[in-house]
């Protein structure tokens, strides 16, 4: 794992986060959690609320010894309410607490305090933006440098452009937001569960006239896949599901009957990439990822064939 870069914010900064909460939404993923939360947070002494997904009781008291130990804020749902939903919870109990600021951080993410301090400072300076940084891998090679494209012609997505209509987004593994426009935007839609809810943020954030904001300066670093139930880099069942199913549903609830038309069209291409993300080992060392893409094939097809409720 490398370090976090150096920010180059002052104490003074890293100690202005008073308005701020740190929210993180756990599932199965407390070793990650006790290796990157405490780094991140520093002495900086800013709200931490953690969401613990239910998983299982093993894993529930291995986060509840964690948040006494470091004085986090605990939410403790009964059953898994997925990533939007757990970020939902947290965001209300932080506002009704007073923070004003609201920091998203997957468990397999870690930044400093410096690079907290520098997105809150963005947000409070534009509080009509979602607030991204750039993001690293482990190994130091750049994983995000803030926007991706999905390209409205056929689902697909990439790191540039490609046509004037294309969707920008940022990524939830590492976002900020200003209360006002966090309700505004009624928080995320837990319709999807799992994966795209940040793509529908996006969107609908720019629709009501909001703003992508990168900031160059700050840095997060995301073992993307950390905290999926797989062996290696294999995907989770979980994964294909909700990837390929969602795909469908954003553009069921965002896009008109052409683009819905054109990308059940390409569904299945764009099932056979996903499935691929794992390697293809996997698809041949078990039959969890194969009833993760037809389930997720299925409920796509059944989601995009429903009537638009907005």
């Amino acid at each position: 794992m490398i370090p976090v870069p150096d920010d180059g914010a002052s104490s003074r900064q890293v100690s202005a986060l008073g308005d701020v909460a740190l929210i993180v939404v756990n599932y199965g993923s407390s070793d990650l959690l006790a290796a990157n939360l405490p780094r991140t947070i520093g002495a900086s002494g800013v709200r931490t609320v953690v969401v613990d997904s239910y998983s299982g009781a093993g894993e529930r008291e291995a986060v509840t010894r964690l948040a006494a130990r470091h004085g986090w804020e605990l939410l403790t749902p009964a059953r898994n309410v997925g990533f939007g939903g757990g970020s939902n919870l947290g965001a209300a109990h932080a506002l009704a607490a007073g923070s004003r600021i609201l920091l998203f951080l997957n468990p397999d993410a870690w930044a400093s305090p410096a690079g907290l301090a520098t997105l809150a400072s963005t947000v409070r300076a534009q509080d009509r933006a979602l607030v991204a940084p750039r993001i690293h891998r482990p190994d130091g090679s750049v994983y995000s440098r803030g926007l991706t494209y999905l390209h409205r012609a056929d689902g697909t997505m990439s790191g540039r452009r490609a046509a004037p209509d294309d969707v920008p987004w940022l990524s939830g593994a590492c976002l900020a937001v200003a209360a006002g426009l966090w309700s505004e935007l009624g928080g995320f839609d837990e319709e999807y569960f799992l994966y795209w809810e940040d793509v529908d943020l996006s969107w609908r954030a720019l629709t009501l006239g909001a703003r992508l904001e990168v900031v160059e300066d700050a840095h997060v670093v995301h073992d993307e896949g950390g905290t999926q139930e797989s062996r290696g880099r294999a995907k989770s069942e979980t994964y294909y599901r909700y990837d390929i199913r969602n795909r469908m549903l954003f553009a069921r609830k965002n896009l008109g009957p052409a683009d819905v038309r054109r990308w059940r069209r390409t569904l299945l291409p764009a099932a056979r990439a996903v499935a691929l993300r794992g390697g293809r080992r996997q698809l041949i060392e078990g039959i969890g990822p194969w009833r993760g893409v037809a389930r997720g094939v299925v409920e796509a097809l059944r989601v995009s064939g429903e009537r638009r409720t907005s």
